[in-house]
């Protein structure tokens, strides 16, 4: 390659190559941030998608009513406050409003924190969708069984259910991994912010921009065909006999 490039295809080969070293880093901190916000995400969803479930019994006593009762509108106000408003201002409010309240905290760990908190909003409708999509029957079998809520719900319904909510997982994910672009906004160095950077030095900018464009499109084909194989692999397994098969191993 010549000194100064001519062509577009030329400055796209002339920046990759200069420049690796920062789409790296971007590579690996879109990684960081999308999949440890994304996997944490998930198990607060879980939780959250659990106690919107839950329902409250007459015959419950008036602690574990109030206790229930609060963490439901807790729950209600997060989920809708996260899933009705961007996540690029979701990320301006959280950072800046930690430093505000006197709290010390660094671009990437505040980056984890919206993308978990994001994900947990979104992933808590899907898990109460894919708990609701399991027979009811699996749930009263079990309980007939002499199985209690709590075992019912974590042997019999969420194993089935996970099943029904692995696409929508997936897709979490790979949303997270693109939308961490926005999260430059508060100083992460990911791979939007080294695009930026890359081609502010020559003014090819475009160029810099379909550099990253294909590490995205190369980042979301390879996990896509991974869930598609994991989700392949889970669909072969059987669901039946699980509450039958939980009493005889807990014999």
């Amino acid at each position: 390659m010549t000194d100064t490039p001519n062509t577009t295809l030329e400055w796209i080969g002339f920046i990759a190559e200069k420049y690796s070293d920062l789409f790296i880093r971007g590579t690996w901190l879109t990684l960081l941030i999308s999949v440890s916000g994304t996997l944490i995400g998930f198990v607060l969803g879980y939780i959250i998608g659990i106690i919107e479930d839950t329902k409250i019994n007459k015959e419950d006593n008036i602690i574990k009513k109030a206790i229930l009762g609060l963490l439901k509108v807790i729950s209600k106000i997060y989920v809708e406050v996260f899933r009705d408003t961007p996540m690029i201002v979701q990320a301006m409010v959280i950072y800046f409003g930690i430093k505000l309240a006197g709290f010390a905290i660094e671009p990437i760990p505040a980056a984890i924190l919206v993308t978990l908190l994001n994900t947990g909003a979104y992933m808590s409708e899907t898990v109460r969708a894919g708990i609701k999509s399991i027979d009811i029957g699996q749930r009263e079998g079990a309980l007939a069984l002499g199985m209690s809520p709590i075992s019912t719900m974590f042997n019999i319904i969420l194993p089935q259910a996970f099943k029904n909510i692995v696409p929508e997982m997936a897709n979490t994910f790979l949303t997270n991994l693109k939308m961490t672009s926005v999260l430059n906004v508060i100083g992460v160095q990911e791979l939007f912010l080294m695009a930026k950077t890359a081609g502010g030095t020559y003014y090819k900018y475009f160029e810099s921009y379909l550099v990253i464009a294909i590490i995205y499109f190369v980042l979301c084909f390879v996990f896509n065909r991974i869930f598609l194989f994991a989700e392949k692999k889970m669909s072969q397994q059987k669901n039946y006999g699980l509450a039958v098969e939980y009493m005889e191993n807990t014999q």
